[in-house]
């Protein structure tokens, strides 16, 4: 086994929501994107929802891609501009950490 080492492009994004009902209608609207991602984007590796079982209004999203031009692509989906467009009204808040694989267990040879 040869090759380069695909170093792979993904992001760790916590949602703070409003309050239960923005919750609900947050999770609705990600209910709705997420079967679109697994069909439509083959390089979008993987795509994690996360609760945290002690801040009920938080939801963690670590999003793995095949490289940054794979990032973009989901981007311009039309399930993810809707996502991105619709999910502001249940937000209090959002980080976005954008990260660089560079060594571990399942980094794909090129």
């Amino acid at each position: 086994m040869g090759g380069a080492v695909s170093r792979g492009f993904g992001l760790v994004v916590r949602f703070e929501l409003r309050d239960e009902t923005a919750a609900a209608e947050f999770d609705r609207l990600v209910a709705q994107a997420r079967p679109e991602i697994e069909r439509l984007e083959p390089d979008t590796l993987a795509y994690v929802i996360h609760t945290v079982p002690t801040e009920p209004l938080v939801r963690v999203f670590y999003e793995l891609y095949a490289d940054r031009a794979a990032f973009d692509f989901h981007e311009e989906q039309p399930h993810i501009k809707r996502f991105l467009a619709e999910r502001e009204q249940y937000l209090s808040g959002v980080d976005v950490t954008f990260m660089q694989a560079e060594s571990g267990k399942g980094l794909m040879r090129a």
